[in-house]
């Protein structure tokens, strides 16, 4: 626990935090929507500064990432919380877990909103060292560290801190976010970030609202920024049946991404599986129909790279050559079993936009 970044305090011992979108107006003992904020006292506390719930070792697919550092292992962790509430997150246990109630959402009429909760609550996870994740990540062969499973900016502190230390010893540093950050939180980053897949989950504004608590256009603006930094971008959308079922909605995510991004940003479209859900277990899984007609809704957009997820030996997972379609990486789930060590087309030269060092 520290005091956090990022914020400004205000009269009556209120804060509001500047770390996400949702700029939660905190009065004292009251934590904001990502359960792990809270005002003492006048000051904002990081309350899961250093406490990790999950610390692994995983191939850099798994985040995903299929154009950066393609076969290397990326030493990923996680603290608890998460600044949205989706109903189909899939690591629920994790980043909605320490939350006072399921699915909260911002009170815009009153003049505060947040989680209330007490101080004398001891947040799960191991206390480990910034050095400690570094050495590890070192030690075990990585080739960087992933801030993930959660939602690295709710953990942003500890992040910034492993950033700028992994550096000094050749990590490359990976997040895997919502997106939903600030823009003083994305410029503190910026310099220190070498790859992040976002997630863009839906394109419709009442749906973001109602399943995640949360604006569309703020998510938008942070991928064309980052696009325009020159990180090393992917896009992931989870199709889930009854809310990105919607082939126009489809469309216009890949159109997004290929027109606002760039028609070489990997777009990963996943199968949903409501077992593992938040709030969706009654849901149906993907069915093949929705990912063909995503996968296809990509190509039409003009994506050269369009990637499906959570499915077993379906090929298109593989990476081809967008001018002749050749065969450049074989993958199978996670595990890569052939491909181009330079990522150039062995058929007909194509330099793909590969990041291998």
């Amino acid at each position: 626990m520290r005091e956090a970044g990022l914020y400004k305090k205000l009269p009556r011992c209120l804060v509001q935090c500047c770390l996400c979108r949702h700029f939660c107006r905190l009065s004292e003992n009251q934590r904001g929507l990502c359960g792990v904020r809270q005002n003492q006292a006048g000051l904002l506390v990081s309350l899961n500064y250093g406490r990790l719930i999950a610390r692994a070792v995983d191939p850099v697919e798994k985040k995903p990432l299929f154009h950066f550092l393609p076969g290397t292992a990326a030493y990923s962790i996680a603290a608890v919380g998460c600044n949205l509430c989706c109903a189909n997150c899939q690591n629920w246990q994790i980043s909605q877990g320490i939350k006072e109630s399921k699915n909260p959402r911002p009170d815009f009429a009153s003049g505060t909103r947040g989680v209330r909760q007490e101080n004398n609550f001891l947040f799960p996870g191991d206390d480990v060292s910034v050095q400690e994740v570094v050495a590890e990540a070192v030690e075990s062969g990585c080739r960087s560290i992933a801030y993930t499973y959660t939602e690295p900016t709710i953990f942003f502190e500890y992040a910034l801190d492993c950033m700028k230390l992994a550096r000094q010893h050749s990590l490359k540093n990976i997040w895997v976010s919502n997106g939903y950050m600030s823009k003083d939180c994305l410029n503190e980053i910026l310099p220190w970030l070498d790859a992040i897949n976002v997630d863009l989950k839906f394109f419709d504004e009442q749906i973001y609202w109602q399943n995640c608590g949360c604006h569309l256009a703020p998510i938008l603006e942070n991928l064309q920024r980052l696009a325009k930094a020159g990180v090393n971008l992917e896009v992931t959308t989870l199709l889930v049946p009854g809310q990105t079922d919607k082939l126009d909605q489809l469309g216009d995510i890949a159109d997004f991404i290929a027109t606002e991004l760039s028609p070489d940003v990997p777009w990963h479209i996943s199968k949903f599986s409501p077992e593992i859900s938040y709030l969706l277990q009654s849901y149906q899984p993907t069915p093949a129909g929705l990912i063909d007609a995503a996968y296809e809704a990509g190509l039409k957009a003009g994506l050269s790279y369009v990637y499906t997820g959570n499915l077993l030996n379906d090929g298109r997972e593989n990476t081809y050559c967008p001018c002749c379609r050749a065969l450049v990486i074989r993958r199978r789930a996670y595990e890569i079993t052939n491909y181009s060590l330079a990522g150039q087309c062995p058929k007909c030269g194509y330099q793909l936009p590969l990041k291998f060092e």
